[in-house]
């Protein structure tokens, strides 16, 4: 449904004299309800904008530009030759996410810059503002430039008004994405990625990231003293940030701005941002849960690579079908089935992995018949090891191959510190690699989720089957290392969630994980483990545990109802690595689903019901720790019960250290 407004927009035109007796051009562009808004200025002839939140500064006067090479600038002696306001308002549906219908409502100021002498390049900045945060890009217009366009430097800064709370993950990190979180003052930050939370000294929670990342480099944040950031895009190995010829686009770069922490999390801002759906057929496009040979890796039970404890055995897929089968879990991840697989698959050594050949004692064709006849179906992977010409070189024969044996699904690995041991994961190589691949599937119908990814930016919305993502330290940490700990799953829903989703792979009920490494373990409850299922969004959830241990538990039931795709999403509380609360409605019925989690202490959280329909009964179906559990106390137990509630009441949630609490609320 699309419902245009007419345009209301302040842009207000103010001619000031300065000091230096130049003009300085100002313009103003508020937001639909006037939350936010933008200043744009240019300042002895170079373009600055500020930011507000109502009365609130945000940021002060920050510089833009870019550098091109061998120094060449495009920042001063610029005039503005014409100015353009917009407004927009249209609701769109997702064919699949957290909230099915969304509402993209923005006004919008395009202001078209041009150098007043030498080459008199052209410079157009488009600003949107929307009552949930602010966008701005860059658009490098074609004017007949016939050499490559080298961009050596970004100048974007964002010159905060307040100093506060950042919680942050490092750039430039041989491990990507997949480092804990760590909070300290904005003031102290060296160069970290987006998305950046920070809970500012004005009251504010803010997030900084980008959308629609195309053909570009991906940015990071780099702290050049006091309280402002820039950007800092990443470059390719020779030291170019990047490379384009004839014009540029740059991805929007964003500011989400909320009251309070919570509700930067229902924004929806960077999928606003990005284009609409290009897949004209979505038919094909699911969400599911969905079991794996994976775990068992992770723990040691198993081995990735062929020999005496391989996992992917025809043997071992067989078994896991018949467990997916029993359990009523239609979709199963084989990890390790194609040829290439050794002891040393991880270094950074251009390892070689065939795609279209069978591991010993594997068949695929075998394994993939003895599933569909249980009515089970294979979800593919390919592990490039980071050596992307390889991949590359047999990518369309992989794909073929897949859709021949009715496999839809594909997740795609890139362990290794650099692509091809060369490019960052997040540079201009690997953005236009990510996005090739996704289109390349789409092709053969394929699903594709990634794991050692470029970051989310919302390309979903574009291209709906690129379902999840890996992009965070996730569940396997906790089988190997000393793991991740109870605040991390509490810190993800603020941070790289924001983003889009996580393929996590929670539900792991064995939490002190008796059958692997000594001394490993997950630091929470199984009753956190359920809970995860709802506040850690991903279309394709994977139920990580070996399959015996879900065998005649009650506590699976919730992992059983649970769903993959929301009408809506409400968060009901939270602080940012300490508690959350998460409310979805299921897009297939009237129930509603509830996971609350808390760090490593243990409290109480009431809930007030008034997101269910007013004047219905809905029996609350709570799965949650047993009296006195926690992560070092009888963590598996699980209490269940069974209680008639209605929008007017509230629920008391008693959670353990690092414990959890599920719900359904089944409409009666």
């Amino acid at each position: 449904m699309y419902n245009k407004i007419p345009l209301i927009i302040a842009v207000n035109l103010l001619f000031l004299s300065c000091t230096s007796q130049e003009k300085k051009e100002s313009y103003t562009l508020d937001s639909p309800e006037g939350k936010n808004s933008i200043t744009f200025s240019l300042d002895g002839n170079s373009p600055k904008y500020a930011v507000n939140h109502g009365e609130t500064k945000v940021i002060l006067p920050s510089e833009m530009g870019f550098v091109f090479k061998d120094g060449d600038s495009l920042q001063h002696n610029l005039e503005i030759i014409d100015v353009e306001e917009s407004s927009e308002d249209e609701t769109w549906e997702q064919v699949w996410g957290e909230k099915h219908e969304i509402r993209n409502h923005y006004n919008q100021l395009t202001v078209h810059l041009k150098e007043k002498a030498e080459k008199q390049r052209k410079l157009d900045i488009e600003f949107r503002a929307f009552d949930d945060g602010i966008a701005f890009r860059y658009v490098f217009p074609e004017q007949g430039i016939k050499d490559s366009i080298f961009i050596m430097d970004e100048l974007t800064t964002f010159q905060l008004a307040d100093d506060g709370k950042a919680w942050w993950i490092p750039a430039y990190d041989e491990q990507r994405y997949e480092n804990l979180f760590t909070d300290s003052k904005v003031s102290t930050l060296d160069t970290v990625h987006t998305p950046l939370t920070i809970e500012s000294e004005s009251g504010l929670a803010i997030s900084f990231h980008e959308a629609n990342l195309v053909d570009f480099a991906s940015t990071t944040l780099a702290h050049t003293g006091g309280t402002t950031l820039k950007t800092d895009l990443v470059p390719w190995a020779d030291g170019v940030k990047v490379r384009t010829t004839k014009s540029f686009t740059t991805p929007w770069r964003t500011l989400q701005i909320a009251s309070k922490p919570t509700d930067l999390i229902t924004s929806y801002l960077i999928l606003n941002l990005n284009e609409p759906n290009a897949i004209a057929d979505t038919s094909w496009i699911k969400t599911f849960k969905y079991l794996g040979i994976w775990w068992g890796m992770h723990i040691g039970k198993f081995s990735f690579w062929e020999g005496e404890k391989q996992g992917a055995t025809t043997k071992n897929a067989k078994e896991y079908v018949e467990y997916s089968n029993k359990l009523g879990i239609d979709h199963l991840l084989i990890e390790g089935w194609n040829k290439g697989w050794t002891p040393s698959w991880y270094e950074n050594a251009m390892h070689q992995f065939s795609f279209t050949k069978d591991a010993d004692d594997f068949d695929l064709k075998e394994v993939t018949d003895y599933a569909a006849e249980n009515g089970v179906e294979i979800v593919g992977y390919h592990e490039t090891g980071s050596n992307l010409a390889n991949y590359l070189s047999q990518i369309d024969s992989a794909f073929a191959l897949y859709k021949e044996r009715g496999i839809h699904t594909v997740k795609i690995g890139h362990v290794g510190s650099k692509l091809n041991m060369k490019e960052w994961h997040h540079g201009q190589y690997g953005v236009n690699y990510f996005r090739y691949v996704v289109k390349k599937a789409a092709e053969y119908g394929l699903e594709v989720y990634f794991h050692e990814p470029i970051k989310d930016t919302g390309e979903r919305r574009t291209y709906p089957n690129m379902m999840a993502r890996e992009g965070a330290r996730g569940q396997e940490y906790n089988a190997w290392s000393d793991g991740n700990p109870p605040s991390h799953t509490a810190i993800l829903p603020f941070t790289r969630l924001l983003a889009g989703p996580m393929d996590f792979t929670p539900a792991v009920f064995d939490v002190e994980v008796k059958q692997g490494y000594p001394g490993r373990r997950v630091h929470s409850t199984t009753a956190k483990q359920l809970a995860l299922m709802v506040v850690l969004y991903s279309p394709l959830q994977m139920l990580a545990d070996l399959p015996e241990n879900y065998i005649d538990k009650p506590a699976f039931q919730f992992l059983t109802d649970v769903p993959t795709d929301w009408e809506d999403t409400k968060v009901l509380n939270g602080e940012i690595g300490k508690y959350i609360t998460t409310a979805r409605k299921d897009i297939a019925s009237e129930d509603w689903y509830l996971g609350s989690i808390t760090n490593e202490e243990s409290r109480a959280l009431e809930i007030t019901l008034d997101f269910l329909d007013e004047g219905a009964t809905y029996e609350a179906q709570i799965y949650a720790d047993a009296p006195g559990t926690g992560q070092e106390n009888n963590p598996t137990a699980v209490a269940i019960h069974k209680k008639k509630v209605s929008a007017g009441d509230s629920l008391t949630l008693q959670l353990g250290e690092s414990g959890g609490a599920a719900i359904r609320f089944k409409k009666q």
